[in-house]
């Protein structure tokens, strides 16, 4: 069983890895952070709350992922 370190130092690993492949794609996600509580639990896996984001940057992801398609 991973322990609560492990799993948070995983999500904080995903959190960087995807702020950083947004920021490349020029889209800025301004809540996203790692769920605490998720890496606490130890029935759950860790998750990443991707927040809420206005319109434009809506687009400039919906862009971004259509390239990639």
């Amino acid at each position: 069983m991973r322990t609560t370190m492990t799993k948070l130092r995983e999500a904080e690993d995903a959190y960087r890895r995807l702020r950083t492949a947004l920021g490349e794609a020029d889209v800025l996600l301004p809540s996203l952070r790692v769920d605490l509580s998720s890496c606490a639990d130890h029935l759950t896996e860790p998750l990443l709350d991707l927040g809420r984001c206005n319109l434009a940057t809506a687009e400039r992801l919906i862009a971004a992922l259509a390239e990639e398609g």
